[in-house]
């Protein structure tokens, strides 16, 4: 074998391990670790910003801090040049490692899925104590933040959920209600300031 080629199977063999050591979930012993639920106010009246040939509304202002349980990248879908980061995150209960252990969790097509053989919780809680959130970063900075994101994170963001209108009746909307799911219960959150810890 050519030294060049067994130099490029190595790079490319520690690029792979680098990668698998960077996406790995960070382990968190037994307990709640974000105790409390997002933190949301109205607006009298919705602000409006004008972003990538976008019409943002802002509607409430948000808040939270929680567990990063799953995160999923967009590059190619409708909403991936506004949004290209969706976090599935989970506070109360649903941010104990106790109670995670029990679900698979994972994220497609702009949704959240759990599945688990028993709930160690009620239903409802699951359903309240966790969400998918499409996040708009104003800019590249946080986007990479964002993006370098991992499972098991935990984040304090604030900023505002919006409504959006764009070119050709593209039309998306945030949900106001942390007990919704389905189509149309995803949050959509304007993301002006991120802590990681």
């Amino acid at each position: 074998m050519r030294i060049g080629t067994l130099l490029l199977i190595l790079a490319l063999s520690g690029a792979w391990l680098v990668r698998g050591i960077q996406s790995r979930p960070i382990p968190h012993g037994p307990g709640v670790l974000a105790p409390y639920p997002p933190v949301q106010t109205a607006l009298p009246k919705p602000g409006t910003l004008e972003f990538k040939g976008y019409t943002l509304s802002a509607v409430a202002q948000f808040e939270l801090e929680a567990r990063v349980l799953s995160k999923h990248l967009y590059r190619y879908d409708a909403g991936a040049q506004l949004s290209p980061v969706d976090l599935a995150l989970g506070w109360g209960r649903m941010s104990d490692s106790a109670v995670l252990r029990y679900f698979n969790i994972r994220q497609s097509d702009r949704f959240y899925f759990w599945s688990a053989d028993e709930l160690p919780i009620p239903y409802e809680e699951v359903v309240t104590s966790s969400a998918n959130m499409h996040l708009i970063p104003p800019d590249e900075r946080m986007a990479g933040y964002l993006e370098g994101l991992k499972p098991g994170n935990l984040v304090h963001i604030k900023g505002y959920l919006v409504n959006v209108r764009g070119p050709n009746g593209f039309t998306w909307n945030t949900s106001l209600s942390r007990a919704d799911s389905g189509a149309g219960a995803c949050e959509l959150v304007w993301v002006q300031s991120l802590s990681v810890r």
